[in-house]
């Protein structure tokens, strides 16, 4: 099982909205709203990286609202 983070800056008035098709996707097991340098932060369970690829730049930077991603996959 591979466990990512994949943060996400959001279009301003756009994170509740987004948080709801985010949780959505197959493979992500949750979305935060959060303050910081990013609006979102999404956590997903797959069983390969490439399927964190698939979330991350394909179902979440496909989503209209999103600006930009990056993704962090958990070592331990």
């Amino acid at each position: 099982m591979v466990t990512a983070f994949i943060m996400i800056k959001a279009n301003t008035g756009e994170a509740d909205r987004l948080k709801d098709s985010i949780e959505a996707i197959d493979g992500v097991q949750s979305a935060h709203i959060v303050a910081g340098d990013v609006d979102l932060i999404a956590k997903a369970n797959v069983e390969s990286p490439a399927a964190v690829k698939e979330i991350a730049a394909t179902h979440i930077q496909g989503i209209e609202g999103v600006e930009d991603t990056q993704t962090y996959i958990a070592m331990d």
